[in-house]
């Protein structure tokens, strides 16, 4: 709870909510998706999620762009400044966790890294 609570308090900052984040980290993660996509790895309805791409749109921070090989297929891309978004908040959260590990003992950060990293690995095979 404290983490999304200083998560969203970070975001503020730039102007986004949390959903618009995990909409800019999917996409520039996966590269150039559909709505549909888009919509699949968020668990939003598309009307929710069109909604969301359209300020993210207005903002500059993606684009949709019609397949090249398929017309009628929108993707959706990030844009520059959606990229730049993406980095100062990792940034920001990285500099936040940071102060935090700080203050534990280098010892028991080590470990705490150390299996964080391995839950990861785990979390990302079971995702295939």
């Amino acid at each position: 709870m404290i983490i999304r609570k200083r998560g969203r308090e970070i975001l503020v900052g730039f102007g986004i909510t949390p959903p618009q984040l995990n909409a800019l980290v999917i996409l520039n993660e996966q590269g150039e998706i559909t709505m549909g996509d888009l919509c699949d790895r968020m668990y939003l309805a598309c009307s929710t999620a069109t909604d969301l791409i359209d300020r993210m749109e207005r903002n500059g921070l993606i684009a949709r762009e019609r397949d090249r090989a398929d017309r009628r297929v929108i993707r959706l891309k990030v844009l520059d400044p959606g990229r730049k978004v993406i980095d100062e908040v990792m940034a920001a959260r990285k500099r936040y966790l940071g102060g935090i590990l700080a203050q534990v003992p280098e010892e028991e950060r080590d470990l705490l890294i150390k299996y964080l990293s391995d839950l990861h690995s785990l979390m990302r095979q079971a995702e295939v």
